[in-house]
């Protein structure tokens, strides 16, 4: 319970004990909602990929800065980025400056444009049947079948920093699994 009396998943509750109000509105009203458009998607896998080895709430402070530096993640403009463009991501501090996810989304971007089907398409073929909400947090697993499906086709179309882990993230932050907890206020999807 938090101070307006609603029942959130336990990682949505630390931060707002805190006073920051960015995690539990990301939870509220983003977090397990479907989401088919492709361009979102994209943006989705690249912050779930500098998301890794930090805090999701690091992301989330830095998303705006994300967008702005990525061109608002329109894959077609981030797969024609140059040498000089890495240079400029990595001088702004306003990111995550880590080489390897930089040009991780570089590729991944490319991989987008060089797919046979729509983004959307292709990683909500890897959605598995609706299954009823965990009871708490440690009925949620981190790695699925479903989500070692997606990394395996998403490697082979040349994504990057995209493993079974950060697919089963993908998957739960854009509804394609609801884990949010039974008792959360949060409305299923459907």
């Amino acid at each position: 319970m938090t101070d307006d009396d609603k029942t959130r998943c336990g990682w949505a509750v630390q931060s707002a004990k805190a006073g920051d109000t960015l995690y539990r509105d990301y939870h509220d009203t983003e977090w397990g909602r479907p989401l088919r458009d492709s361009k979102a998607l994209f943006e989705r896998i690249s912050l779930e990929a500098f998301q890794s080895g930090l805090s999701w709430l690091t992301i989330l402070r830095k998303r705006d800065n994300f967008r702005r530096a990525f061109d608002e993640f329109d894959a077609e403009l981030v797969a024609r980025y140059t040498d000089a463009d890495i240079e400029r991501l990595m001088a702004d501090a306003g990111i995550v400056r880590n080489l390897a996810k930089i040009e991780a989304t570089i590729a991944n971007a490319r991989a987008v444009a060089d797919l046979d089907v729509d983004l959307a398409e292709l990683l909500w073929s890897f959605a598995p049947p609706p299954r009823p909400r965990p009871a708490d947090l440690s009925q949620v697993p981190a790695v699925t079948e479903e989500s070692k499906a997606m990394a395996k086709e998403l490697k082979r179309r040349g994504f990057k920093f995209v493993g079974p882990t950060t697919a089963y993230a993908l998957m739960q932050a854009t509804g394609m699994v609801d884990d949010h907890i039974a008792s959360c206020w949060v409305p299923a999807a459907g």
